[in-house]
């Protein structure tokens, strides 16, 4: 239940009504959020919450699959997928951490595909 549940969370967060709602993007991240972005550019949480606002404005969706889930500890998981977006594909790592009751994206790192 507990992947399902991680999963979800990072579906909504690719989600273009989430990522225009800045509330929304940051019930679902760590306050210590971090993200090593495609292009190489390091993102904290607030700065990941306006970039995500900011590229908000189509309904064109990120499509995701080939979710694998992995338990790293009682309180961590790590998900492993692949995106599509604008023609453009990358490799996505995300660790996700029990924090206070809830599953917040402690980490993420995409890596293109060439």
């Amino acid at each position: 239940m507990e992947f399902e549940g991680v999963v979800e969370r990072e579906l909504r967060l690719q989600e273009p009504g989430v990522r225009g709602d800045a509330e929304a993007v940051r019930a679902l991240l760590h306050p210590e959020f971090r993200e090593f972005g495609v292009s190489g550019v390091v993102w904290d949480r607030e700065t990941i919450v306006r970039a995500t606002e900011a590229s908000s404005g189509g309904e064109e969706r990120i499509e995701a699959s080939d979710f694998s889930p992995t338990r790293l500890g009682p309180d961590a998981i790590l998900l492993t997928y692949t995106t599509c977006y604008r023609g453009s594909s990358a490799l996505r790592t995300s660790v996700w951490v029990r924090h206070g009751g809830e599953w917040l994206l402690l980490h993420h790192q995409g890596t293109a595909v060439r």
